[in-house]
């Protein structure tokens, strides 16, 4: 007679063994889609046309009043082109992120994101904030000392923010993102406290003028970090997000900034007027001599 339990027994496979090692997750790829593209080429076009009416306001007033407008067309050039690399697909690199996702009754698993990260958004800002910042510095009347001083604090908040965006181990990151935000503190100590006591001494148009414009920027200045940490630091925003967000303040902080900067200064009587090399060139008195013209033979 045939035992059915030893039979079903039998024809029973083994159990199968639970897996000791959980694969991760397909990996994450953080990308812009055609808006943040569309976004890129929108700006690019602002920046140029900005640039072009800046240079033709330039020509419109002497050479000795050109200072402004010089400086504040390269701005918007150096951004034109930025955003022309971004637009067609260059100045972009990828991060490799590793995220540890901890598993209470399993092993840990990761998730590997790969981010976008525009680097010719960053040599663009090595370039241009400087730029910005003597504008600024130049209405103010600043001394030299503390023009380097902001200068250099602002390329160090620049190169910060760009190691931090391709730093892989999220402490180093924020580590780098804090120093940058210290080098921030000393560009707003420079702009808002001794570039306005600064223009304090000078004419009350001039003075009223600088504090509009300055705390105009460093509103505007302050937001960029903003968007920095909620988008490449924690990567809570999108790249689409990012691209959108950037585009605002860029336009904002330069072909505005510009256009305002320019015709209220324009319309200030007392426009400075720079002589000397600026207007003339290297005299007579600067030309560089070898010998003694003097000296008999």
């Amino acid at each position: 007679m045939i035992d059915p339990v030893a039979e079903l027994k039998k024809h029973t496979s083994a159990p199968v063994p639970m897996p000791t090692v959980i694969p991760g997750n397909t990996p994450i790829y953080q990308e812009a889609s055609a808006t943040g593209h569309r976004t890129l080429w929108a700006v690019f076009v602002i920046m140029l046309l900005s640039s072009l009416a800046f240079y033709v306001m330039a020509f419109r007033v002497p050479v000795q009043k050109r200072m402004f407008h010089i400086l504040t067309a390269f701005i918007t050039t150096f951004a034109t082109l930025s955003y022309y690399a971004m637009a067609v697909g260059d100045g972009i690199g990828t991060n490799k992120i590793k995220i540890k996702q901890t598993q209470k009754h399993l092993p840990d698993t990761y998730d590997i994101v790969y981010r976008e990260v525009y680097w010719a958004r960053y040599v663009d800002w090595s370039v241009t904030t400087p730029l910005l910042l003597l504008d600024l510095a130049l209405l103010a009347g600043l001394n030299g000392a503390s023009i380097l001083v902001a200068v250099v604090a602002d390329v160090i908040m620049i190169l910060t923010g760009l190691f931090a965006a391709f730093t892989v181990d999220e402490a180093p990151k924020w580590g780098w993102y804090a120093m940058a935000c210290l080098a921030y503190l000393v560009v707003i100590y420079q702009v808002a406290l001794n570039g306005r006591q600064t223009a304090k001494a000078k004419d009350n148009k001039t003075a009223a003028f600088y504090a509009a414009i300055g705390g105009f920027t460093l509103v505007l200045w302050t937001i960029y970090p903003i968007i920095w940490g909620i988008a490449d630091g924690s990567r809570n925003v999108s790249v689409d997000g990012e691209i959108i967000g950037y585009a605002v303040l860029d336009v904002l902080a330069k072909p505005v900034f510009g256009m305002w900067l320019l015709i209220t200064h324009d319309n200030f009587s007392s426009s400075a007027s720079i002589e000397g090399f600026w207007a003339n060139g290297l005299g007579k008195e600067g030309t560089l001599r070898v010998g003694d013209d003097d000296e008999g033979a």
